[in-house]
């Protein structure tokens, strides 16, 4: 009788444990599943150790053309030991594995490279805790002449200021790997850009950008949040850089890139990467090739069996986007 007696005791407590346990399985189900998916799909997860490399979709497209999948591809395989993270404003929100795998299948071209993540860009976060929140809420974007420009420099102040890290446009295509943590760029003696930057997080400097963006915010002016903001600081802490060779100079604990190491073809010859050049240019000198996506407009792209210079910097710095391109050309004949 006593052995039956624990026997219906241990049934009837293996019974509440198992009624316990469900019940506490279904109402905490989503939590449970979402704590044990989503290590490593926020970007606070991917960025933490402040050496990601940042690209930027500030509007609603989602169909990139091959110069975007091209720069972020050539910075995947430069630094396979980073994070390349792209953010896209017309992302829906990633809350579980399968909405970050149906993120990375939207561009298969970059799905080979593990480094490369897809997140959604939502500036009001991105803001918080800025001085950029305050101009944020109150800036009409109706009222903006170069809105999309205009956000796009304001987000990635504040995503390097919070994460560290390299900045990059869609239009910067990476060649060789980049020597230094804090870096800006010049684009002409005069002139310092904001296309290509590197600075560590919680970067004095890169605060001060911010508090400069909205205290002499003048988003009638093109450039003016940007590549001249960056000028004008650094102007009032180092004067007019003047370089004597391609090294870099230093100045407050940054430092200072010559034209040649992103800009080897100047603004005003753009065209020269949509040409056929009978001895392929080495740029030795460079860490990247800026191509002047502003500047072109979409007049130009890059042609396969074109044998231009573009060309064969798609093929050597990003083929996977150059396959791509090819097989889609060879499909369609």
């Amino acid at each position: 009788m006593l052995k039956h007696l624990k026997i219906l005791t241990f049934v009837l407590c293996v019974a509440a444990i198992s009624f316990f346990t469900k019940t506490f399985l279904n109402q905490n189900s989503s939590y449970i599943l979402k704590f044990l998916i989503s290590k490593g799909t926020f970007p606070s997860d991917v960025l933490q150790q402040g050496n990601g490399i940042f690209f930027l979709e500030t509007t609603d497209r989602m169909e990139e053309p091959s110069l975007v999948l091209c720069s972020i591809e050539s910075a995947a395989r430069l630094y396979p030991d980073r994070p390349v993270v792209f953010f896209m404003k017309g992302l829906d929100d990633i809350v579980n594995v399968d909405d970050e795998r149906k993120a990375r299948e939207r561009f298969p071209t970059l799905s080979f490279y593990k480094n490369i993540y897809i997140f959604p860009l939502r500036l009001e976060k991105v803001f918080a805790d800025t001085p950029l929140l305050a101009w944020y809420k109150k800036v009409d974007p109706k009222q903006e002449n170069y809105w999309t420009n205009v956000k796009a420099d304001a987000c990635r102040l504040a995503l390097i200021w919070k994460y560290g890290g390299i900045y990059m446009d869609t239009d910067v295509i990476s060649i060789r790997p980049i020597p230094e943590d804090n870096f800006l760029a010049t684009e002409h003696a005069t002139a310092i850009c904001n296309a290509a930057f590197g600075l560590s997080p919680r970067h004095n400097l890169m605060w001060e950008f911010m508090e400069n963006f909205v205290q002499n915010y003048r988003g009638n002016v093109w450039g003016f949040q940007g590549p001249t903001l960056f000028t004008r600081v650094v102007k009032k802490h180092c004067g007019v850089l003047n370089f004597t060779s391609v090294d870099h100079l230093k100045c407050a604990n940054v430092f200072y890139f010559h034209p040649e190491r992103f800009y080897p073809i100047q603004y005003a010859s753009w065209g020269k990467y949509f040409e056929v050049w009978k001895d392929l240019p080495t740029f030795n000198n460079s860490y990247a090739l800026h191509l002047w996506n502003y500047m072109n407009k979409g007049r130009k792209f890059m042609m396969v069996g074109s044998n231009t210079l573009v060309e064969h910097i798609y093929q050597q710095y990003c083929p996977s986007t150059y396959e791509s391109i090819l097989k889609n050309v060879t499909s369609h004949h």
